[in-house]
């Protein structure tokens, strides 16, 4: 796929990382621009539960989301994501905590969702092949074929110039 036809589906950490480190609303707002224009070309995405993860933080990333930005159902991917689990869980690397807790937050569904709708998954993990404690989301996209990259190569991908104008 050309990045002219690529799509992407974006993880709690290419909102949560770019509202506290890289992107803040004040100084960069049109990361946020982008990504919303970007949704509206149907370009890029995100899934129920990264909006649930991004409730937990009841701040400023939060109340936007829920204005401005539409996260998919992942009711219909249940069959992909069973899949991400059995393999996850036939690991012998990871530890039955670390299974425990990727089974209970975004990242195998976000894996599922991008297998099934061939998208590419926007994250700022890194593979990671030794990891036991915790199952790294880069990791099980690799296992299932699923690309991912950076949100930084996601604005290029997308041709997005961040510019800058004098007050």
């Amino acid at each position: 796929m050309s990045a002219a036809t690529e799509n992407y589906v974006l993880d709690a950490n290419a909102f949560i990382q770019a509202h506290r480190k890289f992107y803040a609303f004040n100084i960069c707002p049109g990361y946020w621009q982008a990504l919303l224009w970007n949704q509206t070309q149907t370009r890029v995405c995100s899934i129920d539960k990264v909006r649930d993860e991004l409730e937990t933080g009841g701040d400023a990333l939060w109340d936007w989301a829920k204005t401005n930005f539409a996260f998919h159902s992942t009711d219909t991917i249940t069959e992909h994501f069973g899949e991400v689990a059995t393999w996850v869980q036939k690991q012998s690397q990871f530890t039955p905590a670390a299974i425990a807790e990727f089974m209970d937050v975004a990242d195998g569904w976000l894996c599922a969702y991008a297998k099934a709708h061939n998208l590419v998954l926007v994250t700022l993990e890194i593979h990671k092949p030794d990891k036991r404690t915790n199952v790294p989301l880069v990791n099980v996209c690799k296992a299932f074929n699923v690309e991912t990259i950076t949100p930084f190569e996601m604005l290029s991908r997308l041709g997005i110039q961040l510019g800058w104008q004098p007050c």
